[in-house]
């Protein structure tokens, strides 16, 4: 259960650290103040998801894509994230992109090492 939690602290604190540089890097990405939480919350719930939806639509489909469904749910995310209720703004194409960009690498990167660290220290 501990373990659970943290993997859950974890997605939350990786979203909102990528979700915050995307907007600091990208002067078409604003986030609201209010809606802020909202949006790392829906954001990390709609891609937690849509990655094994996505990942499983592509390996059925085009299983060459297969290893970029993460990215695709990302983007998906971000999009559902972007609407009324959210605290993030998104304006252009490329934006777009490079915000979808952004988040999944960042995300990633702290999927892969985050746990590595906090879970060494948790069972410490």
């Amino acid at each position: 259960m501990k373990k659970l939690l943290i993997g859950i602290g974890i997605q939350l604190g990786s979203s909102a650290v990528a979700i915050i540089i995307a907007a600091m890097l990208l002067p078409r990405f604003s986030l609201g103040l209010g809606g802020f939480l909202t949006a790392v919350v829906i954001f990390t719930i709609t891609q937690s998801l849509l990655t094994g939806f996505v990942a499983k639509l592509a390996s059925t489909h085009v299983p060459a894509l297969a290893g970029l469904a993460s990215l695709a749910s990302t983007l998906l995310a971000l999009i559902i994230a972007n609407l009324p209720f959210g605290g993030i703004r998104i304006h252009g194409f490329l934006t777009w992109i490079l915000a979808a960009l952004i988040v999944w690498a960042i995300t990633g990167l702290c999927a892969m090492l985050a746990p590595k660290y906090l879970l060494k220290v948790a069972s410490s």
